[in-house]
């Protein structure tokens, strides 16, 4: 559904202008507190741009990507809003990694990873959601994913036990394409305490979070919940990762001795 297709060598891509984005990517099925998020600066071509060239159809709603092996996911043509959504080629100043999608991969700031972060990428298709869905699609997930706001606990960790006495509760927070304000910790019964927050490196990338504890002898709960730049509350309201990402507070319990 395009007027000017176009095809791109490798050494086409590395000749185009660049951007640095930097981003946390997610995995929808990262349940709360779950480790499948990461954050990393990502080096590449702007997509927005590559399909503006292509002339593309009003008709066309949904851009799908497909890698060497056949996978595909696809997003909605309205996510390039703006943002810096890219065709990747490199990741932490260095040459994309193999295991990461080299030689080029999609990256586009606030969409899970089963629409939008194809790795091994080697073709796109503008196309219509009534017309086409990606792999994941068919096995019950949201055709739409835009990433959930969340925050986790690092440390201490789930069913730690460490000695009582001062000590610090750090995590990491996110909430894309808005940015994180604040992040509040509990601590038992305890009113919600404001924890001091890292660089503000982008909207697009997770914040670190720590406050101080004078950890009494016992058995404690901890919960944490990030608020947006908007002033909206990460909700509390548990979800499971199906059909569209988990939601929640991430809570833990823990043993001072």
């Amino acid at each position: 559904m395009v007027k000017n297709p176009i095809t791109l060598s490798y050494e086409d891509l590395l000749a185009r202008p660049m951007i640095e984005v930097d981003d946390t990517i997610a995995c929808v099925s990262n349940w709360v507190g779950g480790p499948y998020v990461g954050n990393a600066r990502w080096l590449g071509v702007r997509l927005d741009d590559l399909i503006n060239e292509t002339k593309p159809s009003r008709n066309a709603d949904q851009i799908m990507s497909y890698s060497v092996d056949d996978f595909s996911a696809g997003f909605p043509t309205a996510a390039l809003d703006g943002r810096d959504a890219i065709i990747a080629v490199g990741m932490n100043g260095e040459v994309l990694p193999v295991k990461n999608g080299f030689p080029a991969r999609l990256i586009v700031p606030g969409l899970y990873g089963y629409v939008s972060a194809t790795k091994w990428l080697s073709r796109l298709e503008l196309t219509r959601f009534d017309l086409k869905e990606g792999y994941w699609i068919s096995q019950g997930w949201a055709k739409f994913a835009p990433i959930k706001m969340q925050s986790r606990i690092d440390t201490p960790y789930v069913q730690e036990t460490f000695p009582a006495g001062k000590r610090a509760i750090a995590g990491v927070a996110w909430a894309h394409n808005i940015g994180v304000d604040k992040v509040e910790v509990k601590i038992d019964n305890t009113p919600w305490q404001e924890a001091t927050l890292g660089p503000d490196l982008a909207n697009t990338t997770w914040r670190q979070w720590w406050i101080e504890w004078d950890a009494k002898p016992g058995e404690h709960m901890l919960s944490v919940r990030a608020i947006n730049k908007k002033g909206e509350t990460q909700t509390e309201v548990k979800k499971d990762v199906l059909p569209d990402g988990a939601q929640g507070w991430h809570t833990i319990t823990v043993f001072a001795e």
